[in-house]
This record gives structure tokens, sequence and C-alpha cells, in this order.
């Protein structure tokens, strides 16, 4: 099979994935006879389930009409609804279309450092979160955790000021303290409420606005990565919804098309806009992709808004965060010395093993979930289960009763 996959280690004699035909709601089926329940809603960005008739048929009526235009000479109407729909629920008024996660954080970076040297005071410095994931293009890598993922890069990663995780109060609230008085900073980023790729790590509402009023203070931006924590993954459309502190610019992509097409979207506000609005060559952000504002995309990215105005999708939004919230708590009460971390859709368990990533558990608990027709992908040591809205309750509970029945297995329940 001449496919490079992603993460993914190549030799000689390495296991061959399943060949999925095709994927219903929460279900993925393979040409084999397989069936696997998508307890990872297919690297978190199917949103409503998989195959949904609705986004299906908006993306076949638009290719029917216009698929694709250059974006830079040209707009359209679909990408326009995109922007004014997003403009609504999230007050950001300006829009720039990219292709992917990491592509927006790129974007977000660029648009950051060059909003100060666009008004005659260049700031260079950059805030993350240890333990951050922002993508894989090099910007995206700079303001990420250093880890094996980037270490083959290190020599060409921009240098970047991290914060410690909010858990850690007194070592953050001397971090805040200490940057307090800064004039070097352009911005702080961020996964707000909730790391992924760091182990599904939970935060409050409370940390995001400490840090955000801070760097708000010393006249830096702040910039939002909901990428992941967008469309409901949190519990509400977007993790700053829960937030005092609303970011300058926000970045969207995963969710984003509910699952269908890869698009990425920086949103930025009016003052960060102003700093490029000029006939001045130099203020224009120079950046762009072949497939910008690409028109099948923004039909599906408008699809997936337009589900996100029913009842029945907040309905079932609230009913399936109860169901995880209620797992936590048995969990909690059941197994004290393991920990459990839930937030919106979100249930994570993290299991006895100190090699954290690396653990044994990241293949064997998969392997162990698909032979009983469940699609898990464990973050090392960390289980975890995020459904797509099509899920049921029934099935959030097998998910638990899988971790279980492992834990039993091997020994360490």
């Amino acid at each position: 099979m001449p496919i490079w996959r992603p993460y993914t280690p190549h030799y000689e004699g390495a296991p061959l994935p399943p060949n999925i035909v095709r994927a219903q709601g929460s279900y993925l089926y393979a040409a084999d006879g397989r069936v696997f329940w998508d307890g990872v809603s297919a690297w978190w960005v199917t949103i409503h389930g998989h195959s949904h008739p609705y986004i299906a048929e908006a993306i076949a009526h638009q290719a029917r009409i216009l698929d694709q235009v250059l974006f830079a000479d040209f707009t359209h109407p679909k990408a326009e609804a995109v922007a004014e729909e997003l403009n609504r629920l999230t007050g950001l008024p300006w829009v720039f279309f990219s292709d992917d996660g990491s592509t927006a954080v790129e974007v977000a970076l660029k648009v950051a450092l060059q909003y100060f040297r666009n008004q005659g005071q260049p700031r260079h410095r950059i805030l993350a979160l240890e333990g951050a994931y922002h993508g894989d293009t090099f910007g995206a890598m700079s303001v990420s955790a250093r880890t094996t993922f980037t270490e083959a890069f290190s020599d060409y990663l921009f240098e970047v000021e991290w914060l410690p995780f909010p858990t850690d109060e007194d070592a953050l609230e001397a971090a805040l303290h200490s940057i307090s008085s800064r004039q070097d900073i352009a911005a702080f980023i961020g996964e707000p409420l909730l790391q992924g790729t760091a182990g599904m790590r939970v935060y409050s509402s409370r940390h995001w606005d400490a840090i955000a009023r801070t760097v708000r203070a010393t006249g830096a931006l702040v910039i939002a990565d909901e990428v992941f924590t967008g469309f409901g993954r949190t519990g509400t459309l977007f993790a700053t919804d829960q937030c005092q502190e609303k970011p300058d610019i926000l970045c969207l992509s995963k969710g984003l098309t509910g699952g269908f097409l890869p698009m990425g979207l920086t949103l930025t506000s009016e003052k960060v806009f102003s700093a490029f609005y000029s006939a001045q060559r130099e203020k224009v952000l120079y950046h762009g992709h072949s497939y910008t504002g690409n028109a099948i995309a923004s039909a599906a990215a408008l699809a997936n808004l337009e589900l996100w105005r029913l009842d029945e999708t907040w309905q079932q939004l609230r009913r399936l965060t109860h169901v995880q919230m209620e797992l936590a708590q048995q969990w909690q009460v059941q197994y004290p010395h393991i920990p459990v971390r839930q937030i919106g859709l979100v249930l994570a368990i993290e299991l006895p093993d100190e090699e954290g990533y690396f653990s044994a558990h990241r293949t064997a608990l998969k392997a162990y979930a698909m032979e009983r027709g469940v699609f898990l992908r464990p973050l090392g040591n960390v289980a975890y289960s995020l459904p797509a809205l099509s899920s049921q309750p029934s099935e959030l509970r097998r998910v638990v009763e899988i971790i279980e029945s492992y834990l039993a297995k091997v020994g360490l329940k």
C-alpha cells in the first residue's frame, strides 16, 4: 500500500489499517464487514455524524453551481454567508479563509506580529501554554510544546515563552505578574478551557480570563485556538462563550464544515484589521492558499452553521454532555485512584502509566476496543471518547465498559 500515513511507524510487518468503505452517523463500515463505532469523531472533525444528509446535499448542490474561484480576485455568496454568520456568533467582523487548523494558526501568528509592525511598534514575543499543540506547520509547531513531534525541527522553530498550565495556580499567578509590565509581547495563543493533544487537559474559564486580561493589559493580542474546542466540544458553540474575555483573533477548522471538507478560518476584531487597512503595499497581509474560500467547503460550513440554529442540535448536545458528566462522576466514585476528566462531550480517563504519550496502552487499548466494535485512539495513557452528535447514550456507556474491562484484563482495575 503506497500511502504514507500520518503519525504512523512504517516497517516490515507493520499492521495494515482497515479499509473503510462507508460511514453513516456514528459508524464506520469496513470492506471486510467489520463495523466500528467512531469514538473520536474522525479525529475530532465530525460534528453531527458521518454523511449527514443536510450537509451532503448542500455540497452536492454547490458542486453543480460553482466549485472554485481565485479568492484574491473574486468572492462568492457562500463564503460571504459564512463570514456574516460567524460575525453574528462571535462578534469578530473580519474573516480570513485558509485550508486547515495549522494554517489558521499560521495566519493568526502572522497577523499578530504584522499588526504591531504595521503600526511602527514591532513586538516579537509570543506566549503559549505549557503542553500546547497548535498544528504541524512551522509557526504552529513553534507555539506547540517541544516533544517528539517537534524534535526533528527544533533548530528551526522560533522561541516562545511558556506560561504554566493553569492547574498550577501559584506558578501561573507568578508568571502573569512577571509579564504584567512587559512591552515586547505580541500575543498569547491558547486552546481555551481544553488542551486536546496534551491529554484532554481541562482548566477553568477563570484561568483563561486571568491570562487574557493580563496579556491585554500589556497591549498584546489574545489568540483563541478553537480548532478543536469549537462547535460544541466543550458544551457551548465555542469554548470562549464560557469566558468573559473574548479573543482578538479566533482560529477555527476541524468541525467547521461538520467534518466533510478541509477549511480553516482566522477571525479578527475591527481593531486588528484596521492596522492592515491601507493602500500601502507593505501593510498588506501577504498570505494565501490556492483553495482559499473554496465554494464547496464554504457550502458545507454554512450548512453546519445552519444545523446549529436548530433546537434539536442543542438538545442532543446537552443530552450527551449530561451522559458524559454522569459517567465521569460514577468513575470518580468507583475508581478514585484513576483520574477522570470531563468537559462538554469529552470524557477522558488517565490510565496508570509513567510513559505518557508512548504508553503501551495507546496501542493495546485501541486494539482491544476495535475487537469489540469501538474505535478509540488513546492519547498515550489517556483514554477518551469524543462522540458525534449522532451518538446514543448507550454507546457512550459502552466506551466506559470497554475501558473498565480492559483495565481488569491488564490488572489495573
